[in-house]
């Protein structure tokens, strides 16, 4: 028992049972309302002022309140607001279905209260709309099941879209999996379009739900579906939008650490979305080791193949140079079984490093003790042949043996390989996919037999994320 109290204890600090993920910015706009709704002297106790100073000519009182429309009556005046405006004041999705329930506890709150909301009251404003519910979603039918957690495709009632519902069975002895608690901690403050959004939390004794953004496929999905032959300029989109993720990730001091196709998802647009923030850590300053138990074999780099625990961001990026290649070839660069035969195929193709490709290594036990023989680094365009001088260029700076001269994520965006997209991409919001520009489109690949792009066509859903 003192565990299990110790873990909601530990957990409630990043869980809170009915807060949603948006509260800090509803918060701040809250206290903003109160002052402007005590300028205007408008009767509501969430604080939301009217936009509309004058009734609808096609209201009339004796006709009900719309779901999108309330109306508020006093002595002196008549004034209206759009639920699309409580929307956007409570930072909360703009297509959100608003329960009956809380349309007529809106109607029906005393309009003497004027005092900024309470923590409490907010997070039962929450609460009534229907954040921090398992009834607010409906379970569609399993995606999977792994050792801590089973994956769900559901609808949200309150926005009719789908969704993804990570069930995490809670250990009375173990609580959470930590990877589960490092997941929601990072994710929820995180917002970007290649990113996978984590709408809702619902924490209850048995089981932690987390609540994604529904995507159809993978980027391994998308590789199967098009035969292991996929067009260039998609390559270049895809590659894009992981860099484009992974920066906003790394200009937070967040590691990723499990970058490789089967955690890049991908919905019916062809958005790429960074997902699995399992593993995931915010970097400490000054630097801090860390386990080299991490990323997944294929796409672990070699420092930390060699025990390396003190790393940063140049952790991701030798994974991203191995993805440019599974994409650009149809084929794992790297596919080892062991950590040594990992490090072979390594070198084998970019050459045994020396203290000129890496300064160093010749005085780590580990790589000595394997005694390799001294290979010579092969022409890489030899082994992508579809890639461009540009996209070769980019490769190697992203596979380098030195971490210290391996291109980041942000220089890799203003790379020569990505000219053709244009400079406008460069300027999007952070919120703003880079389909919104209409000169970004996908092209129809080689190796796909009817159209552009066919979700879920591929293999079973991935089991990475569980």
């Amino acid at each position: 028992m003192n565990k299990m109290k110790n873990f909601k204890r530990r957990f409630s600090l990043s869980v809170p049972r009915t807060e949603t993920i948006e509260e800090n910015e509803f918060t701040e706009q809250i206290n903003q309302l109160n002052i402007q709704r005590n300028e205007d002297l408008v009767p509501n106790s969430l604080g939301l002022h009217a936009l509309h100073p004058s009734p609808s000519p096609l209201a009339s009182d004796h006709q009900a309140p719309s779901p999108t429309q309330l109306h508020y009556h006093s002595k002196v005046q008549h004034r209206r607001f759009s639920m699309e405006d409580v929307s956007k004041q409570m930072s909360l999705p703009m297509d959100i279905r608003f329960p009956p329930e809380f349309l007529k506890k809106l109607q029906m709150e005393s309009p003497e209260s004027c005092k900024p909301l309470s923590r409490m009251s907010r997070r039962a404003s929450l609460s009534d709309i229907g954040f921090g519910k398992l009834e607010t979603y409906v379970k569609l039918g399993k995606l999977g099941e792994g050792t801590y957690a089973t994956v769900f495709k559901g609808r949200s009632k309150l926005t009719e879209n789908l969704v993804a519902l990570k069930e995490i069975r809670l250990e009375h002895e173990e609580g959470a999996p930590c990877t589960a608690i490092r997941e929601v901690s990072l994710l929820k403050n995180l917002k970007h379009a290649n990113i996978v959004t984590l709408h809702d939390i619902i924490h209850t004794d048995r089981c932690l739900t987390l609540v994604f953004e529904y995507l159809d496929s993978d980027l391994k999905q998308y590789l199967d579906n098009c035969g292991n032959l996929m067009s260039m300029h998609n390559v270049k989109i895809f590659m894009f939008q992981l860099l484009r993720g992974l920066s906003y990730c790394h200009k937070r001091k967040i590691l990723h650490r499990d970058l490789k196709p089967q955690n890049l998802l991908i919905n019916e647009k062809g958005e790429l979305k960074l997902a699995d923030f399992g593993l995931a850590r915010a970097k400490s300053v000054p630097t801090k080791t860390y386990s080299n138990e991490v990323v997944t074999l294929w796409y672990r780099p070699p420092d930390v193949l060699l025990g390396s625990t003190e790393y940063s961001t140049p952790i991701d990026m030798w994974g991203v140079g191995c993805i440019l290649y599974e994409l650009a070839t149809g084929r794992p660069m790297f596919p080892g079984s062991t950590v040594k035969e990992e490090l072979h195929l390594v070198f084998r193709l970019m050459g045994t490093p020396t203290e000129e490709t890496w300064p160093g290594i010749t005085a780590n036990e580990e790589f000595k003790s394997y005694l390799f023989p001294l290979y010579r680094a092969q022409a890489l365009i030899n082994h992508v042949p579809r890639l461009d001088t540009e996209g070769i260029d980019l490769l190697s700076a992203l596979l380098l043996y030195d971490t210290k001269k391996r291109i980041s994520a942000e220089a890799s965006l203003r790379h020569a390989y990505f000219l053709s997209l244009g400079e406008n991409i460069h300027s999007l919001p952070d919120t703003s996919s880079v389909f919104s520009l209409k000169e970004v489109q996908l092209q129809k690949d080689p190796g796909h037999r009817s159209s552009v792009f066919h979700p879920g066509r591929g293999k079973n859903r991935r089991q990475s994320i569980f």
